[in-house]
């Protein structure tokens, strides 16, 4: 049979019966059989289903950038009110939660700190602790697997909706192993209940699980992106391409001034784990050099056990600066609503992996680097796994 989501245990328990519901969801948001959460409930004998909650991108996914705010809205089949929680709140208000007894969170996460997701569920937390109102939260895979952790930790001072809490680049937990820790660990102080999952093993990676892959989000369209995303996604912070407006988000990356060739030679050259860097050219259809020819590689991921994402980034970014530091760029501010600090401090927790980058430090020490946190980190996160 697969991996039992946290959702279709929920709703085989029965345990909603009698109860007004709030449902956090998105597309992703479906169990085995495509059916979507909302629509389970709506159906489910004796649950009244009293209001929907989007996260970034819309509750039905239907706004591609990723700092467009979605409006509120209703339900137009099921008549109850579609709360935006990446809009002028990122927060559930009083008002929203009046009159629930429960909200339900069932969000995809993809394993990556900076996936705004987990700190929509980690707001709700929050405010549903001040409320008063239970939290369940509907465990999913994480599909990257549960095992690996890598990357730089999140520094104080650098707190943004992109990464509130000190959890490296890519933390190996589920989400509902994610909410337990948050709750715990930084006093979000809700009733939180996480309904796990069966069948589901650490190391699995999402296509061993038998569930059907609906994107979490218009630019994570495939697992592949979702391996290569932890660090990729570093690459919002630079001027860079990364592959927004392709059908490869994130395995692309370039821009029109960049020597293809050469850059593959360089980055081959560093033999990282289970990568293999191909030189290529592309053509974004929008954001970044929209409808120009960007030079540039895709990462090729051989063995995604031995794959280390944020290495095999940092040496990208590495090789890019070193091509042309002339032209080579960083992301001004704004970004995800933080309007100071920049993009890609925010994206690697500090400004230490951009002063690394400019100084060409080689990217195996770099990672050295992050060590000793990421083996704090899961001496901390040992408390909270689930499987």
């Amino acid at each position: 049979m697969g991996t039992v989501i946290g959702l279709e245990r929920l709703l085989l328990g029965g345990r909603l019966r009698g109860e007004r519901v709030g449902l956090v969801a998105n597309p992703a948001s479906v169990d085995r059989h495509y059916s979507h959460a909302a629509d389970l409930l709506w159906s489910a004998e004796g649950v009244t289903l009293a209001a929907l909650f989007g996260p970034q991108h819309g509750f039905h996914a239907d706004l591609q950038d990723n700092m467009i705010e979605s409006p509120h809205a209703e339900d137009a089949r099921r008549r109850v009110p579609v709360y935006s929680l990446y809009s002028e709140t990122r927060e559930p208000t009083a008002e929203m939660l009046e009159g629930l007894d429960v909200l339900v969170i069932d969000l995809q996460d993809v394993g990556t700190r900076v996936y705004t997701f987990v700190y929509t569920m980690a707001n709700c937390l929050r405010a549903a602790g001040r409320a008063g109102l239970p939290v369940i939260v509907c465990d999913r895979p994480n599909p990257v697997g549960g095992v690996a952790c890598e990357g730089p930790m999140l520094e104080p001072g650098f707190e943004s909706f992109v990464g509130l809490f000190p959890i490296p680049l890519r933390h190996g937990l589920t989400i509902g192993e994610l909410a337990r820790l948050f709750n715990a660990e930084f006093g979000l102080g809700a009733d939180l209940d996480v309904v796990p999952m069966n069948g589901w093993q650490r190391a699995m990676y999402f296509d061993d699980t038998g569930l059907p892959w609906v994107m979490p989000s218009p630019n994570m369209p495939t697992l592949d992106t979702a391996i290569v995303y932890p660090g990729a996604v570093l690459f919002e912070g630079t001027q860079l391409s990364e592959g927004r407006g392709t059908t490869r988000p994130f395995e692309l990356c370039g821009a029109p001034w960049v020597n293809a060739e050469r850059l593959a030679a360089r980055l081959n050259a560093h033999r990282l784990p289970g990568a293999w860097f191909r030189p290529t050219s592309f053509e974004p259809t929008f954001h970044k050099f929209a409808r120009q020819t960007c030079g540039g590689c895709q990462l090729h991921v051989t063995d995604r056990t031995g794959f280390r994402p944020v290495l095999s980034s940092v040496a990208w970014l590495r090789e890019f600066f070193a091509a042309s530091p002339e032209q080579f760029a960083w992301r001004q501010p704004p970004y995800e609503y933080e309007h100071e600090k920049m993009p890609i401090d925010i994206l690697a927790g500090s400004s230490a992996l951009r002063s690394q980058i400019e100084a060409q430090e080689d990217p195996r020490r770099v990672a050295e680097s992050w060590e000793d946190g990421v083996a704090q980190f899961t001496r901390v996160r040992a408390e909270y796994l689930l499987y």
